[in-house]
């Protein structure tokens, strides 16, 4: 399974009004492991950015001067993204610019959902923590993941960092921080930050017993015999047989 966990900048709010891309920054994971593969460009917008844009990503159009148009990033990116799962954060935002730049290019480009999959996990989290605060700060103190490198937005960095929060969001491994002491909750970021660098522990694998087996065979005969002998399980594992 190939996902690719995706963040943008851009100089204003409003696609609508004009505003652009400014940083485009992707992580790939494949079976929920990070990769090396990353996509990563700053682009020049041709236009002013906002100062309240200024003031949460630290960006300037000076800095951009030099930098590449979405044009001419575009079919990168795009080959990039092609048949994955891209997960966003407040997708209906980034997913709005995509399209947009997408469509100054003409309509044989199509929209971001043209290419690729779109989970927001924004709705995710306001679906698993109704009444609270979801935004990627405050996913990270829920979930324990380290984002104290994040003094300022940066689409790279917070690709990163959402790639954490997903896969604990997606994973049941979830902590109370409330319930955990100081020197706990220092020693669980330490190893969330380790992991973002690739330093993952040995997994431990604890096996079915003789019960459970037992169980999960009786459970297959079932849905075999109420799906007419199409229980996709057993399909697969009468093929891993024929392989070997």
């Amino acid at each position: 399974m190939r996902q690719i966990v995706l963040d943008t900048e851009t100089t204003g709010l409003e696609p609508a009004e004009g505003h652009r891309i400014i940083e485009i920054g992707c992580v790939e994971m494949v079976n929920r492991r990070r990769t090396a593969r990353t996509f990563h460009h700053y682009l020049n917008p041709e236009r002013d950015i906002d100062d309240g844009a200024v003031a949460v990503h630290g960006i300037t159009r000076e800095q951009l001067a030099s930098s590449p148009r979405f044009r001419e990033v575009a079919q990168e990116l795009i080959d990039f993204l092609r048949d994955a799962e891209v997960i966003i954060h407040n997708a209906p935002f980034d997913v709005g610019f995509l399209n947009a730049e997408l469509s100054r290019l003409g309509a044989a480009w199509g929209t971001l959902a043209d290419h690729c999959r779109i989970i927001d996990t924004l709705a995710m989290a306001r679906e698993l923590h109704p009444g609270q605060r979801n935004n990627l700060d405050a996913l990270c103190r829920r979930y324990n993941v380290d984002n104290s490198e994040r003094t300022l937005h940066g689409a790279l960095l917070d690709a990163e960092i959402l790639s954490d929060v997903y896969l604990r969001m997606t994973g049941g491994q979830a902590t109370l921080l409330l319930d955990e002491s100081p020197p706990a909750r220092e020693a669980q970021m330490t190893a969330v930050t380790s992991s973002r660098r690739g330093e993952r522990p040995a997994l431990r694998v604890i096996a079915a017993s003789t019960e459970e087996l037992a169980a999960h065979r009786a459970r297959l005969a079932t849905l075999q015999k109420k799906s007419g002998g199409r229980c996709v399980w057993l399909q697969l594992q009468a093929g891993e047989a024929t392989e070997s």
